[in-house]
């Protein structure tokens, strides 16, 4: 039985000091963005793309439109923003730096709120993270930036002859159980020494990618960073060195470098529920 004030479970709802709290906080990061050059987007929330950006097409919620296409609810706004941008409007703007406060919503109810930005056309994954750290002194936190890179992962599995959902799923038992000495120094890389000692025993094929995400962590200015090579994140788009910042098991952001189009560019998405939790505590 459903009563009449029940909400769906996973819907959100906000009111006197946490709706106050919300529009603050969208407000503060929002104003950043402006000043650095974003200007800002609403997307739809039904769209025909959403199987390109998330790897678990469960997750989506799916209706046809009136000519029986496939759509979904908005379950993540990367790649509709680029297309959008792109293609829709082209001809109408050729700005590259755009951010968005919407909700993302996921099967079977629930909807997150989220503060994103998407820098078009643009490749130096350092420019992103130090925004992303800009945003973070701005809100007096100091979470985890915890750096990795896609390809990493992708390799070693090739190289060691293992199913990449090994990785998917952070088995590293079953990862040291193959008892091989570089890879177990690389399942223990958290910092920056850690990282430039296992570039030295890891096989040639892997070098460049750990050298790629070695240059990137000495070039961020965010200190509370943490560096792991071997995880392999959700998001299908995601091509190359890419992060999560993480605080009290909530993770509160996740950006890197992308592929849309053949076009390279940078984004993250800050994910304003947990956030608010946070700075509540």
């Amino acid at each position: 039985m459903i009563f009449e004030h029940e909400i769906p479970k996973g819907s959100r709802l906000y009111f006197g000091k946490s709706a106050k709290a919300k529009r603050e906080l969208e407000y503060k990061i929002s104003t950043l963005l402006d000043q650095r050059g974003f200007e800002e987007i609403v997307s739809p929330n039904f769209s025909y793309s959403q199987h390109q950006s998330i790897a678990n097409e469960r997750k989506l919620i799916k209706f046809s439109d009136e000519q029986n296409e496939q759509v979904s609810l908005r379950a993540d706004s990367t790649l509709d923003v680029v297309r959008i941008i792109t293609k829709r409007l082209g001809r109408a703007t050729d700005h590259k730096k755009w951010f968005y406060v919407q909700p993302i919503f996921t099967y079977p109810s629930s909807e997150e709120y989220q503060i994103g930005c998407e820098w078009i056309c643009h490749d130096n994954i350092v420019d992103i993270l130090n925004l992303t750290g800009d945003i973070l002194e701005l809100l007096e936190i100091d979470p985890i930036l915890q750096l990795s890179n896609i390809n990493i992962p992708k390799l070693v599995a090739k190289e060691v002859d293992v199913d990449i959902e090994l990785f998917k799923k952070g088995e590293i038992a079953k990862l040291l159980s193959l008892k091989i000495d570089w890879l177990n120094e690389l399942i223990k890389v958290k910092d920056i020494d850690d990282l430039q000692k296992s570039i030295e025993l890891v096989p040639a094929v892997i070098k460049k990618e750990l050298e790629k995400l070695l240059a990137s962590a000495k070039a961020v200015s965010y200190k509370n960073l943490v560096i792991a090579p071997l995880y392999h994140g959700s998001l299908k788009y995601y091509d190359d060195v890419y992060y999560r910042v993480i605080q009290d098991n909530y993770v509160i952001c996740k950006g890197g470098k992308y592929s849309s189009e053949g076009i390279s560019s940078l984004g993250f998405a800050l994910y304003t529920d947990s956030l608010l939790k946070i700075l509540e505590d």
